[in-house]
């Protein structure tokens, strides 16, 4: 495992002290976690598991069969 050096503004810092106390995690892991995160080359399991959750969407046959008409856009 590596080191490396991070220069922090004071703001910074203390409100990565207050979240890392708050998880009951050092620095050192929070600042891991977070990078491990960011890193991260795919969705998180709570967007994961919206898949599914909702009805289709209907195709453009349905839309278009419907007598609503859209309305009109602002001139540009």
């Amino acid at each position: 495992m590596s080191q490396v050096t991070v220069y922090l503004d004071d703001e910074i810092e203390k409100r990565i002290t207050a979240s890392a106390k708050a998880m009951k995690l050092s620095k050192s892991k929070w600042i891991a976690n977070a990078i491990r995160e960011k890193l991260a080359d795919e969705w998180p399991a709570n967007v994961r598991e919206l898949a599914g959750s909702w009805e289709d969407f209907p195709t453009l046959e349905d839309i278009r069969a419907t007598d609503q008409r859209d309305i009109t856009g602002e001139g540009l």
